[in-house]
């Protein structure tokens, strides 16, 4: 392979692809992302076939396919399923201790101080959908002003509001008191902003806005940036990262918004990392239990692919991977424990199975090996 000068790393967000092998101390035996959803009449791989996917371990279901980039199974080191450890560990750092859930809901404690310093009552306070807790507790807030507080099986602390009631910028404000007060053993991964507008039963806007623990210690991103690369983050990177080792930074209103800012950098001049999340699969259809939703975004990513990679240069290289998966047709609605695909793909490439690897940070390794 030539010099890379340009890395684009795509993240499809909980495109998982089978069952790790602790899943069961995860309550996720049996999950499967990639088969669920390619049970669907909707489900079309052409561009990725033709990449080697399912070439990859424990794929062969898939059919056949050519072997046309290099390819592997990453299992997860650290102990969660959850996006913003996922994420991490891409980027190089391994969280040994899972964050912290609440599946009861939070302290009271936390809860009444929350409510002192944003001067609003709180509702709710329970484990929940991000789409039933607006239609159950959505007119009392209309009401009454008060937050709607929930989480799920994640580490998140999640505040719903109306944008009629709350402005989004309102409610970023009272995000951050929550990251504030949200540290050590209440230390969360993320906080999130979920604004809705309408009547009942209400709908989520594109507003959403992600409040992240801060990495416990420099990622490959800092390394990047302080070596003079550029670290460009499209879609929710920049809140995962907090803002550290980024140089660049522009955020996407969904998956098809995602590939076209995508493109827009493929058409620009840069030196390093263009680091991509496409969260559409995991919060749209994922979470929703939405089979033929997942297939064909997933496929529309597929038909997109074909026209990124044939528009790559000799000094491009693609890495496409995901950070956990989010099985639509498992038990639940929450993240399943899964190994992740790596694929890495370059026009002068000698192709490969690298077969299973443990940990994804591998995909941190072959960037900075790739930049040099």
């Amino acid at each position: 392979m030539k010099d890379i000068k340009r890395v684009f790393l795509i993240v499809l967000d909980s495109c998982g692809i089978g069952e790790a092998p602790d899943a069961e101390n995860f309550g996720d035996k049996g999950c499967n992302t990639i088969r669920t959803i390619s049970q669907s009449p909707y489900f079309n791989i052409k561009t990725l076939r033709n990449l080697g996917y399912t070439h990859i371990d424990g794929l062969s279901f898939l059919g056949d396919g050519k072997l046309g980039a290099t390819v592997a199974r990453l299992r997860e080191r650290s102990q969660g399923k959850d996006t913003t450890i996922g994420h991490w560990e891409i980027a190089g750092v391994v969280s040994e201790k899972p964050l912290p859930t609440f599946p009861d809901g939070f302290p009271d404690d936390l809860i009444r101080e929350f409510s002192e310093k944003t001067g609003r009552k709180v509702i709710c306070n329970k484990a929940y959908s991000g789409t039933e807790v607006i239609k159950d507790y959505g007119e009392e807030h209309l009401k009454t002003g008060a937050l709607i507080v929930y989480t799920s099986a994640d580490s998140v602390f999640q505040i719903a509001a109306h944008e009629d009631i709350v402005s989004p910028d309102e409610l970023y404000h009272y995000c951050k008191i929550a990251r504030e007060m949200l540290k050590g053993d209440r230390g969360v991964g993320r906080v999130i902003a979920r604004p809705f507008e309408g009547e009942y039963p209400f709908k989520r806007t594109a507003n959403r806005h992600d409040f992240s623990l801060e990495p416990p210690k420099e990622t490959l991103l800092d390394e990047l940036k302080s070596k003079g690369f550029d670290v460009i983050a499209v879609g929710k990177i920049n809140d995962i990262f907090v803002n550290k080792g980024i140089t660049e930074y522009v955020y996407t209103k969904n998956n098809c918004d995602g590939m076209n800012k995508t493109l827009e950098y493929q058409n620009k001049e840069f030196n390093g990392l263009c680091f991509v999340n496409l969260v559409d699969f995991d919060m749209v259809y994922g979470h929703r239990n939405d089979i033929d939703g997942y297939a064909k975004a997933f496929s529309e990513f597929d038909f997109w692919l074909k026209a990124f990679t044939e528009k790559m240069k000799d000094d491009d290289a693609l890495i496409i991977t995901a950070d956990h998966g989010c099985d639509p047709g498992f038990k639940g609605t929450d993240h399943t424990r899964e190994y992740v695909p790596f694929i890495l793909y370059n026009k002068n490439i000698h192709p490969e199975n690298l077969g299973t690897i443990d940990g994804f940070t591998y995909v941190s390794e072959c960037v900075k090996k790739l930049l040099g």
